[in-house]
């Protein structure tokens, strides 16, 4: 089984900047560079949507959702098992819960979930 686990949620203020971690322990057979690694976020009273997602490898192919473009970044330390979110420019609809994702043949594994909050 592998373990996903987030951090660096909290406040932020309109403008501000966060960066999320999320990082894999456990039964990681083939490999940490193995696996895709996936940022979603819920927002209250929303369904759970992708934010980024950063392929396989070393730091290879990233792709952002729409509103994610040009504010948030996605990236990777294979070594240290761990993937990033580095969130600038936030604003009050980047408030939600942000889950971290990791992906091999079909398999998923998701993360307990970090909270940002974002405000005036």
């Amino acid at each position: 089984q592998v373990v996903i686990v987030e951090s660096g949620g909290g406040m932020a203020q309109t403008g501000g900047s966060l960066r999320l971690s999320c990082t894999a322990s456990g039964n990681i057979r083939e490999g940490y560079s193995a696996y895709t690694m996936s940022w979603y976020r819920q927002a209250p009273g929303k369904e759970r949507r992708l934010v980024a997602f950063i392929n396989s490898g070393n730091g290879g192919l990233t792709e952002y959702a729409d509103f994610a473009k040009d504010r948030f970044i996605i990236s990777r330390n294979n070594g240290l098992k761990t993937a990033y979110l580095q969130m600038n420019r936030l604003s009050s609809e980047d408030t939600g819960v942000y889950y971290c994702k990791a992906s091999i043949r079909a398999k998923d594994y998701w993360g307990q979930g970090t909270q940002v909050t974002v405000s005036s």
